[in-house]
């Protein structure tokens, strides 16, 4: 299975704040606390050693093991969660959306990236253990976001009425969507495979939270991979002190707001609010807003005193919800944790949030982009050596592609930049004659100058043209490639569901991918399966 790659900033898929990141330019060092190489994490696990309350690994082992009591585990994983009681394990985490049956295939990535990086950092720290956490993120409440996935070019979409954190939705319903889906996947072996571990997912649990903790189960269990849900009340109860901190002192807002002006030359992925948490109940997500010195539930007619807000955290902290600013300070307080590993959207905001986590005094983790993959097959291998194309060129645009595929192709050159040089060289000599005689001569040659200019640009786009029509086989074959490994004209991580290629890799797919992807290289892996 031979692999290639290329960097992430070639690809053109990465936005100029992660390039500069992943480049450690210097503007950026303030917004992180160290960079992920495998020398940095002796310092991290130092310091988070020192920081972190070792009493709530009690709670957290606790949790787990309340959430796997209806879930057939591995000894890996089980071993993994006991190892949480010991001050000496530290956790790798990750997190992803509720996404039905996984969503895009990055949702793979972000998993493999992590167990992968506890491999490598065991076999340079042996005296410590690190343990992979998926943290699904239970608490959203935007199910249009996750209520589909692409297959073979088709969207499967699972219609139902959604409101509140979306881990506590019901499952009921997916029968009719699996009847559907199942016609689409066949009769094949890894078919049945398919079939299997979706009814079991999510025809079996009662919500989506317990069916997509089954489906990470089944799919990574063996690599000791621990699911969390902390939409949890004795996992919020350790979170007590940080909840009121936020409702009484607005503390992110002032933090993460002081740090996006640092940030003004790039696009801000996220804006802090004055009080950045909600409140939930069952089928109600809605944010906290403070007015007329009181504490409102956005949307309701619920409303509190600070001292009615301050008793019902500590009766009910389950019903507080961390919104995208808040939660990453909730995993950190309940986790272990040394690295989170995300897109580079994820790693974006968290870049808004060390100076907040500074004001709190929890250590800011240290920040990984997970790795990005394009699957490839040796048909397609096949292709793209028979085109004579690179790996650049398919990461191109595709009117970028086409305009290579036609230059390439051409006999003769399409460029005319040498007679436009010839011409500005005539109108140069032209100009100097002109000096020697009335000011309008000089705006006359000027204008014949543009004018000659553009006939020549003119010229050279219809000649382009013309050789498109006339390479145009070559062409369609060249983005018809493209097409089926950038589906949408987006990376095929984004689109895809991991089942299409399971369908033809079946048990294999995964061990290759874990054999292949190094998470502190840093490099988009193209691997042909």
């Amino acid at each position: 299975m031979p692999t290639d790659c290329i960097s992430y900033k070639k690809s053109g898929y990465f936005s100029p704040l992660m390039n500069d990141y992943l480049d450690e330019k210097s503007n950026l060092h303030p917004l992180y606390n160290r960079f992920p190489k495998l020398e940095n994490f002796e310092a991290q696990i130092l310091e988070k050693k020192d920081n972190f309350n070792n009493a709530n690994r009690a709670t957290l082992v606790t949790v787990l093991q309340n959430q796997y009591s209806k879930t057939h585990i591995s000894d890996f994983t089980k071993q993994n969660i006991e190892a949480l009681k010991v001050n000496n394990t530290f956790t790798i985490t990750t997190g992803h959306q509720l996404n039905l049956f996984s969503g895009p295939l990055y949702f793979l990535y972000k998993i493999i990236s992590t167990i992968n990086l506890t491999k490598e950092l065991k076999s340079k720290y042996p005296t410590f253990n690190f343990v992979p956490i998926y943290w699904m993120a239970t608490e959203d409440h935007d199910f249009e976001e996750i209520n589909y996935f692409n297959f073979k070019g088709k969207k499967f979409r699972w219609n139902a009425a959604s409101t509140g954190p979306v881990g506590r939705l019901s499952t009921e319903g997916l029968e009719a969507f699996f009847e559907i889906y199942e016609q689409e996947l066949g009769s094949s072996s890894n078919a049945s495979t398919l079939k299997k571990i979706f009814s079991e997912a999510y025809l079996k649990h009662d919500n989506l939270a317990d069916a997509t903790r089954h489906l990470a189960n089944a799919l990574f269990g063996e690599y000791g991979l621990v699911i969390l849900d902390a939409d949890d009340k004795d996992l919020k109860r350790t979170f007590i002190p940080y909840i009121k901190k936020e409702l009484l002192e607005q503390t992110s807002h002032k933090a993460v707001l002081e740090t996006t002006k640092k940030l003004n030359e790039y696009n801000i992925q996220v804006n802090p609010r004055e009080i950045n948490l909600f409140y939930i109940e069952d089928k109600l997500r809605e944010r906290i807003i403070f007015e007329n010195e009181k504490y409102k539930v956005n949307n309701t007619k619920i409303e509190f005193t600070e001292e009615a807000i301050l008793k019902k955290i500590d009766s009910n902290p389950e019903m507080f919800s961390p919104n995208v600013i808040m939660r990453p300070l909730y995993q950190e307080v309940i986790l272990p944790n040394l690295c989170y590993i995300g897109g580079g959207g994820e790693i974006a905001y968290w870049l808004e949030l060390k100076s907040f986590f500074n004001a709190v005094n929890v250590t800011f983790p240290m920040l990984l982009v997970r790795n990005s993959v394009l699957l490839t097959t040796e048909k397609q291998i096949k292709k793209i050596d028979k085109l004579n194309l690179e790996w650049i060129d398919l990461f191109s645009k595709q009117s970028e592609l086409i305009n290579k595929v036609t230059l390439k192709s051409s006999e003769f050159p399409i460029d005319l930049t040498p007679q436009k040089e010839q011409l500005y060289k005539q109108f140069s000599e032209l100009f100097e004659l002109a000096k020697q005689t009335d000011k309008s001569f000089t705006g006359a040659v000027k204008a014949q100058e543009v004018k000659q200019i553009k006939g020549l640009e003119n010229l050279e786009k219809r000649l382009l043209k013309a050789q498109k029509r006339k390479f145009s086989e070559e062409i369609e074959r060249t983005t018809d490639l493209q097409n089926e490994l950038f589906p949408n004209k987006s990376l095929q991580e984004r689109q895809t569901n991991f089942s299409e290629f399971y369908l033809e890799n079946g048990v294999d797919l995964i061990p290759k991918l874990i054999s292949r992807l190094h998470p502190l290289e840093q490099t988009f892996e193209i691997i042909t399966l």
